[in-house]
């Protein structure tokens, strides 16, 4: 049975001939039965929606203003056909188990509501940066096959009373319509303490607003927030998220997993052992240890047919290590890396 929000929602839209908002609730039906199985009903809907072609020529004055302003749903996020596989991600036991459970319940959705039980659809990834959070979020659309959609905080925030708030209800609006991944990057750009005796009461609205909207999301709807400064985000923003992983960097033998795999990929070999890179690269980043493994091959490509992969590797190694040195340096820290070629 569709969701007695959705129904209400209709009839108001349509009492006061609001076609876009009607519009809107209609496809966010369609998509919830689809979601719950109801194939024949959804393909009813859609048809119905397809075959509409009636012109949107009222304006709801009580739309947000964003609309009237020129500023477009699509604006608000980048969408994204999902690439990356979740078994070519190197993570923990415990993160990976932990999002194939949210995969099945996804998938097994229709099985859960008939005993009364909602699949989990929020997710906190906490970790510093380059160690995967973002890739991990586009792996799980990619395993259920949705699309994932990134919040462009450049588009929602605005300058304006109310028009932070406004920008992200017409966001959120717009995600219920379908199944898709909702992926929030640095999270405590919106979702900053409200406590905090420096931001100013509209930021504080945001907040709230923003949390109201996420517990009204619905199940086919997964919303995945990641952060590299959990310790900013609002208290009352942890209770939103069904699920909270921590991403780490990268151990000695997660690195070495990685250039095996890198090296399986390409077909090409480093010249030195993965265990001897990722001893040497210890520290890295994900993110950094791809752009090393891509400097590599780029050179190695360059280079060839006079190729000499091991001294390539070689100065790739002294390179990281000399602006490792140096951030390290800017910063007041202590240089870790090893050095020993």
């Amino acid at each position: 049975m569709a969701r007695a929000d959705l129904l209400c929602e209709l009839i108001r839209y349509g009492l006061v001939n609001d076609s876009a908002s009607f519009r809107k609730a209609a496809e966010a039906l369609c998509a919830e039965e689809r979601a719950k199985q109801h194939t024949v009903l959804a393909a009813k809907i859609e048809e119905l929606l397809k075959n509409s072609c009636r012109p949107i020529t009222r304006e709801n004055p009580n739309s947000p203003a964003i609309i009237r302003g020129g500023i477009s749903d699509q604006s608000l996020f980048s969408e994204k056909i999902p690439q990356k596989r979740l078994n070519h991600l190197i993570l923990p036991a415990y993160v990976r188990s932990t999002c194939q459970d949210l995969i099945n319940e996804q998938n097994r959705a229709d099985l859960l509501q008939s005993y009364g039980i909602n699949p989990r659809n929020k997710l906190l990834l906490i970790g510093p940066p380059g160690n995967g959070k973002t890739s991990l979020a586009e792996a799980i659309a990619e395993a259920l096959m949705i699309p994932i959609l990134t919040v462009r905080y450049e588009s929602i925030i605005g300058s304006y009373l109310g028009e932070t708030a406004s920008r992200l209800s017409k966001l959120f609006e717009y995600a219920k319509t379908r199944e898709c991944v909702l992926f929030f990057d640095e999270f405590e750009t919106l979702g900053k303490e409200r406590g905090d005796v420096h931001e100013t009461g509209e930021i504080k609205r945001v907040v709230s607003s923003l949390l109201m909207q996420i517990d009204a999301l619905p199940s086919y709807v997964i919303a995945i927030a990641a952060t590299n400064h959990d310790n900013l985000l609002d208290k009352a923003a942890w209770r939103r998220f069904q699920i909270r992983l921590d991403i780490p960097k990268p151990t000695r033998s997660n690195l070495e997993e990685y250039y095996r795999f890198f090296e399986k990929e390409r077909d090409f070999k480093f010249g030195l052992q993965p265990s001897t890179l990722a001893k040497k690269t210890l520290g890295i980043s994900y993110a950094e240890a791809e752009e090393f493994a891509l400097s590599v091959y780029r050179q190695y490509v360059l280079s060839l047919p006079n190729d000499n992969v091991k001294e390539i590797t070689e100065r790739a190694i002294r390179s990281w290590q000399a602006q490792v040195i140096i951030a390290h340096k800017n910063q007041g820290g202590v240089e870790t890396c090893q050095t020993d070629l």
